[in-house]
């Protein structure tokens, strides 16, 4: 009598070769999401080089990365020999850095989102590149029902950011208002308008609403609403939409990042999050 054939032993796949982050910024943001390649990017990422405009705060992320990442002083170099680029400087030049990975064919998580509104052409490249444009939804929740609303339409749509004054201090905007920060009492509305005047006038504060605007989509006109509350513990963001699809509200409440009092934890797990669903192939949510 034959024996039965033994199924063949299962051989096992071999591992991808992990991912280069090249990674401009050595901020809170960019050295928090360097550190998580030893715990929630870890198997899937490695840091290849990090920049700064102060290299001695590159060579210090370096140092303590012990992965060896090199402290590079040319952005250009930084994107060739990277596969994911991470934006997290927040100033002016986010625009450009963006539109060189892209330019080369590399992927690119841009941490400022708030500073790409003025830079329109930066999408319909992001559409001919090889590479993809990574935006996170940072300091908030429902960005996903946001874009599924917008397919049938949206008829209004607010965004109320609620901060202690603290999280103001030295903003150029307020200060020109007369507003006096350390004195209020109350709340008090900042600024109440449009998008764009909002990402303008609070460049240090306000990534969350490009991030709604460009879920919502330019024929929603979103408005924004950011406040200072002397009675705020933590930094809030409400959206309230109307729409064909019904009616949405969210409410977010952040812990301050450890690393920087002025940034969202939130904002940082987020961008750690879109380049782990990046890297796993996996999408949830739309």
């Amino acid at each position: 009598m034959r024996r039965p054939l033994k199924s063949p032993r299962p051989t096992s796949k071999l591992a991808a070769p992990l991912l280069k982050l090249g990674i401009v910024g050595c901020g809170a943001i960019g050295s928090r999401i360097a550190g998580s390649v030893r715990k929630e990017l870890k198997g899937l990422f490695t840091v290849a080089a990090v920049h700064d405009i102060d290299h001695t705060r590159a060579r210090d992320l370096a140092g303590r990365l012990d992965l060896g990442a090199e402290a590079v002083v040319s952005i250009d170099a930084l994107i060739q020999g990277a596969d994911v680029v991470v934006e997290a400087v927040n100033t002016a030049a986010a625009a450009g850095i963006v539109r060189k990975s892209l330019q080369a064919g590399k992927s690119v998580l841009a941490m400022s989102v708030g500073r790409l509104l003025d830079h329109g052409s930066l999408f319909p490249l992001a559409r001919r590149s090889a590479g993809q444009l990574l935006l996170p939804s940072g300091a908030v929740a429902g960005l996903d029902a946001v874009k599924a609303a917008a397919l049938a339409g949206i008829t209004a749509i607010t965004l109320i950011s609620r901060k202690p004054p603290a999280g103001f201090f030295g903003n150029v905007y307020i200060k020109e208002k007369g507003i006096r920060l350390h004195a209020l009492k109350k709340d008090k509305i900042l600024f109440d308008g449009g998008v764009m005047e909002a990402v303008r006038y609070f460049p240090q504060n306000i990534n969350v609403a490009a991030a709604v605007a460009l879920a919502a989509g330019p024929q929603a006109a979103l408005r924004v609403r950011i406040i200072a509350s002397p009675a705020a513990r933590r930094n809030s963001h409400e959206i309230l939409l109307e729409g064909e699809c019904g009616r949405i509200t969210t409410r977010t409440e952040n812990t301050v990042c450890p690393d920087n009092p002025k940034t969202s934890y939130l904002a940082v797990l987020s961008g750690i999050r879109t380049l782990k669903g990046f890297a796993d192939h996996i999408k949830i949510g739309t």
